[in-house]
């Protein structure tokens, strides 16, 4: 490892040596007689590492040390002494030195330490790094990335959030979804309103719509009160209606009438009470293809899809997962009171390379966890989850070199199809976009190569593992 070095020793035909044999080690060195020089030397020109003599007449090396972390404490100082005492090492660890060897030594033995302390620097280096483009990337309040997908959906959050639109948020679970909905009502003309969620799977329907619309007193057993719905209570504000996939379909038709006639009726009343609010709505499933099977009513479906982002999955992020990990990890050390400050290369490789079907609730989990677990400054890939630190990205399987082993042009086509839709989490419109098919074409080549697959009894998820995910 190569680095700037300044040396400092009055002894000038040691400090002479001392450079002679870390230049031929591929430093570059800057030598100097006295702490004052050194100073000037240090204000003049970038320092990756100094090493200084502990004993010279003026500034000792123990006063230089205290300068430099003062004024520059991303600098580590390295102190030479020839005086190897008890006392030395607490005056050089108070003095904020990274090491100290005593003389004689070896010369291979500075090197391992000046390489010990260049990487210690490397590291605060790429810790500063990450934690400045954690804060420059949070463009929309907890939303962190810079990737290009990510900047295109906070775009798209920027032009939706000052109107009233009515928007649909999709993605998988774990993708931030609920931190998409909060950024469109925090930048919106509703911000200083309320905003209200309510996850539709968590609740039965009779729960759900006493929930949204409000009920009388005596409307159902332990209706003791009259109660406001959300929709009422939100007024001036937002709504994030989660989950809405999952809502019932006699509920979909309330919630419809809802939205277009911009009034509710509490349970167990007759008479109308008008709402003034705006509706976010978000999914984790394919709801065009739920509206196509029955399964969700094609009216709502058009309704709230005004206005549709599509929130990235963790896999399509590239470096955001680095960044996210870094936020996680200084929240979970802050939290837990650990002395953890990064992570070392091979975990880092570990977590680029895992396709994180979880998305960012599953990446802060195993960071947390290797926060956790860890004994190092900077986790290691042990300190992970066995399914991460294990995985491997699986080959596409089209043959070798042998003729016979060669796909035939349908099989290829197939393969890749279920892959692309594992990849986005079996949203078959979504599929559809990315392989240019329509969505007639889709449905019967999907429907053929189901029964193909039947025929064979290998599933989709064996597919996908062929190319890897």
């Amino acid at each position: 490892m190569s680095g700037r070095v300044l040396l400092v020793d009055d002894e000038p035909a040691m400090c002479e040596l001392l450079a002679e044999q870390l230049q031929r080690r591929g430093f570059s060195v800057i030598a100097c007689l006295s702490g004052d020089a050194a100073i000037e030397k240090l204000r003049d020109g970038e320092i990756d590492v100094a090493v200084a003599d502990l004993n010279m007449p003026g500034m000792t090396g123990i006063s230089l040390c205290h300068h430099i972390t003062a004024n520059q404490p991303d600098v580590p100082v390295v102190l030479i002494t020839a005086f190897g005492s008890m006392e030395t090492a607490i005056a050089a660890i108070r003095a904020g030195a990274y090491d100290f060897l005593t003389k004689p030594f070896e010369i291979e033995e500075l090197v391992i330490v000046l390489e010990r302390a260049l990487a210690h620097r490397a590291l605060k280096d790429e810790v500063k790094r990450l934690r400045r483009a954690v804060t420059e990337s949070r463009r929309f309040g907890d939303i962190l990335g810079e990737s290009a997908p990510v900047r295109a959906m906070c775009d798209l959050v920027a032009r939706a959030a000052p109107s009233d639109a009515t928007v649909l948020i999709t993605g998988e679970s774990g993708t931030g979804k609920d931190l998409v909905a909060r950024a469109l009502h925090e930048r919106g003309t509703r911000a200083a309103g309320p905003f209200v969620a309510i996850n539709c799977a968590a609740l039965t329907e009779s729960l759900l719509e006493s929930e949204l619309f409000g009920h009388k007193r005596g409307a159902f057993t332990d209706a003791r009160e009259s109660r406001p719905g959300l929709l009422v209570q939100g007024r001036g504000g937002t709504v994030f209606l989660d989950e809405i996939g999952d809502m019932p379909l006699g509920m979909q038709a309330k919630l419809l009438r809802a939205i277009e006639s911009r009034t509710v009726r509490a349970v167990g009343s007759d008479t109308e009470t008008a709402i003034d609010v705006r509706f976010v709505a978000a999914t984790n499933r394919d709801l065009e293809s739920d509206a196509e099977e029955g399964r969700f009513r094609h009216d709502l479906f058009f309704r709230i899809n005004v206005i549709q982002i599509a929130v990235p999955s963790l896999r399509a992020r590239g470096n955001d997962v680095l960044l996210l990990a870094q936020h996680f990890l200084e929240r979970a050390a802050t939290r837990n009171g650990k002395a953890v400050i990064g992570f070392t290369q091979p975990a880092a490789e570990r977590l680029l390379g895992f396709p994180w079907p979880g998305n960012v609730r599953e990446l802060q989990n195993a960071v947390e966890r290797a926060v956790t677990l860890t004994t190092h400054e900077r986790f290691i890939p042990d300190d992970l989850p066995e399914r991460i630190r294990t995985h491997r990205r699986a080959a596409l399987a089209l043959g070798g070199e042998d003729v016979s082993a060669f796909l035939p042009m349908h099989e290829v086509e197939r393969r890749y199809f279920f892959h692309v839709l594992e990849s986005v989490g079996g949203n078959k419109t979504l599929a559809a976009r990315i392989l240019g098919f329509d969505r007639r074409t889709m449905y019967r080549k999907l429907e053929r190569w189901q029964r193909d697959q039947s025929d064979r009894g290998q599933s989709d998820k064996d597919v996908g593992e062929e190319f890897g995910s």
